[in-house]
């Protein structure tokens, strides 16, 4: 609760620093806050046609601020004001900050080494994540997106699926693509079960050659074997389902709104296509990296990376081959990454992948280590665990055309939940990364202000 309330104290302050600087709407604020204040006032059928996203955010919004009107007695301009609709946010991050502690107590209730100190001191780490800890001072759709997908997978790990559902659809209201972490929390269940029937397999079998974590072929082909048996089986899909009804219940629900809608955006459709990109996935394991890099980028890594390496030689190279292949065929720039030089994905491409059309090529051995050592953390968790995550993983991010790093939040946060605690020194290592880059992206917002040539309003650096 310290922990907790002295974050949120220095939260208070920074986000009272923000709001004296940028006081009128800012980026995707234009359309949300006026699009709250309408809902403020009971406009409730007024749409801005340029929002892309269902309504959770501002639902919640009056929900939080109508009932403190009537308490405090506020009128006039402070209602559904910039300052106020932002402070939702804060509210959020708080919801946050609580929610990473529990599920982290709960997936690693087992690990008895694992101190308090060191438990809050991971909360603490996730809690400052940079690309979520910014958009808490801004009023968009992430911090309440992420608070409610967590929510709703702490209370699938407690086995209180209804509710886990009822939570998903609330994480769907803030954002569309959030029902592939329904879909990952009911693959939770699928996974355990599926874990629990292979090692029944393998006790009568008596076979203690092979398990559901080990990596060879041969291994590989006996679990596809195992999977095909297991998910054919009427028996099997009749427990499953058993299990995961509510789950089932709202992803079908998702597909009904994706039929009547015409697709999964709403309002401006244009700059929100959806397409085969497959480079995502490799943009998010080197961001992934980026950002745990304590944990990723240590000397012992690439050294079982490189002995890897040399042990499956060819293994490596058929995964070169179809890197390449994928990065060839299905590289798309968005229009947006190209024009909007607020953002620093902006100048990570034009310094980075614009330098020569042969970067995107060079990288992929990077990709590779990236891909590898990110799986390797995993690798405590079972082979069903695994395969479920890594389909959710390529669910949300190779649809999406545009490079933004807010699309990664939370399929990070998900992985850095359950990867084994690391050492206290590298605990302390990234959190104090992560406490240096929110103080630099902080300042160059606040501080680092800009024009457009055809343009007075002041324009600031962000994610």
């Amino acid at each position: 609760s310290a922990a907790m309330s002295g974050t949120f104290l220095l939260s208070c302050l920074l986000f009272a620093a923000i709001n004296r600087h940028q006081r009128g709407p800012y980026m995707d604020e234009a359309f949300h806050v006026p699009q709250a204040q309408a809902y403020c006032h009971g406009r409730f059928l007024q749409w801005d046609p340029m929002i892309t996203t269902l309504p959770g955010l501002y639902l919640v919004s009056v929900g939080a601020v109508k009932p403190a009107v009537w308490l405090f007695g506020w009128t006039g301009s402070v209602v559904c004001s910039v300052g106020m609709l932002r402070f939702i946010n804060l509210l959020f991050s708080a919801g946050n900050f609580y929610l990473l502690y529990l599920l982290q107590f709960k997936i690693h209730q087992k690990n008895k080494a694992v101190s308090d100190f060191q438990r809050i001191l991971s909360t603490l780490t996730l809690a400052m994540f940079p690309t979520l800890y910014f958009f808490t001072f801004l009023y968009y759709t992430d911090p309440g997106s992420v608070f409610f997908t967590l929510f709703a997978y702490l209370m699938c790990l407690y086995g209180n699926h209804k509710t886990s559902a009822l939570l998903g659809f609330c994480g769907f209201m803030f954002r569309q693509t959030n029902i592939v972490w329904t879909v990952f929390c009911a693959g939770n269940v699928v996974a355990e079960k599926l874990s629990e029937a292979w090692k029944t397999k393998l006790q009568k079998k008596k076979d203690g050659k092979i398990s559901s974590r080990k990596g060879s072929f041969s291994d590989l082909i006996r679990i596809l074997q195992f999977l095909v048996e297991y998910l054919t089986s009427a028996k099997n899909l009749v427990t499953l389902t058993a299990l995961t009804w509510p789950y089932i219940i709202l992803v079908t629900v998702f597909f009904v709104f994706v039929v009547i809608n015409g697709g999964i955006v709403v309002g401006d459709r244009s700059s929100h296509e959806a397409c085969l990109h497959f480079p995502q996935l490799f943009y998010f394991l080197s961001f992934t990296v980026f950002f745990s890099f304590p944990h990723l980028l240590t000397p012992t890594k690439i050294r079982e990376f490189l002995l890897s390496l040399r042990k499956h030689p060819v293994q490596y190279s058929l995964i070169a081959v179809i890197s390449l292949f994928l990065i060839w065929k299905f590289t798309y720039v968005h229009k947006y990454l190209l024009a909007d030089n607020r953002h620093y994905t902006f100048y990570v491409w034009r310094k980075v992948f614009q330098r020569h059309e042969f970067v995107k090529y060079v990288l992929v051995p990077a990709y590779i280590f990236a891909g590898w050592s990110f799986t390797d953390t995993l690798k405590s968790k079972s082979i069903f665990w695994i395969l479920m995550f890594f389909v959710c993983l390529l669910a949300v991010t190779v649809p999406q055309k545009l490079l933004e790093f807010r699309y990664f939040i939370l399929p990070f946060l998900i992985y850095r939940l359950n990867i084994p605690f690391p050492s206290l020194y590298r605990q302390l290592l990234e959190l104090t990364f992560y406490i240096v880059v929110n103080a630099v992206t902080f300042y160059v917002f606040l501080n680092r202000t800009f024009q457009w040539p055809n343009s007075d309003e002041m324009q600031r650096f962000m994610w």
